[in-house]
């Protein structure tokens, strides 16, 4: 099998945690990145619940594609799966992102699951602020999760109005 592409959007932008070749800046489609996800795992848990990332419908996305080798599909996909689909509340999904250059490209990427009980919907700059706020899970402090990904979004010169404005009301609370 060929060579295949990853699209990353938030955590997997400043940690991937696995082997790729290479990594362009591209725009997926249809989707859009925002806190609906709540996490009761990895940024909170079931009785206090945080926020993470997922792509839900609408507008557009600018996130980082990496390529991976065809001969890691299957390590690759595993881990994926591993990481992305703990409770389910991801949707394993092979859309249309384009790179800077205009080129269409396949990839695989997690898309939230509007049906699961950890959709959280479109919350407004503030709610989502009072949810990210004081959550912690296995992975730590949702708040460091928030910061880590609206820092690596600047790194990269992406801008997200909302996801800055809602690290903006944490900082605040």
């Amino acid at each position: 099998m060929g060579d295949f592409w990853v699209f990353g959007y938030g955590s997997l932008i400043w940690r991937p945690g696995f082997t790729h070749v290479e990594t362009q800046r591209a725009r997926l489609f249809g989707y859009r990145r925002s806190l609906c996800v709540y996490s009761f795992v990895h940024r909170g848990t079931r009785e206090r619940p945080g926020l993470v990332l997922g792509l839900d419908r609408g507008g557009s996305c600018v996130g980082l594609a990496f390529r991976v080798d065809g001969s890691a599909r299957d390590e690759v996909i595993g881990y994926l799966r591993e990481r992305e689909q703990v409770t389910g509340v991801y949707l394993e999904r092979c859309l249309t992102a384009r790179l800077e250059t205009g080129e269409p490209i396949e990839v695989v990427a997690y898309v939230a699951d509007r049906s699961h009980e950890q959709y959280a919907g479109a919350l407004s700059e503030t709610e989502a602020a009072d949810v990210v706020h004081g959550a912690v899970g296995q992975s730590g402090r949702n708040e460091d999760y928030l910061e880590s990904t609206v820092e690596h979004l600047h790194r990269l010169g992406i801008r997200d109005n909302w996801l800055e404005g809602v690290a903006k009301q944490v900082a605040h609370l």
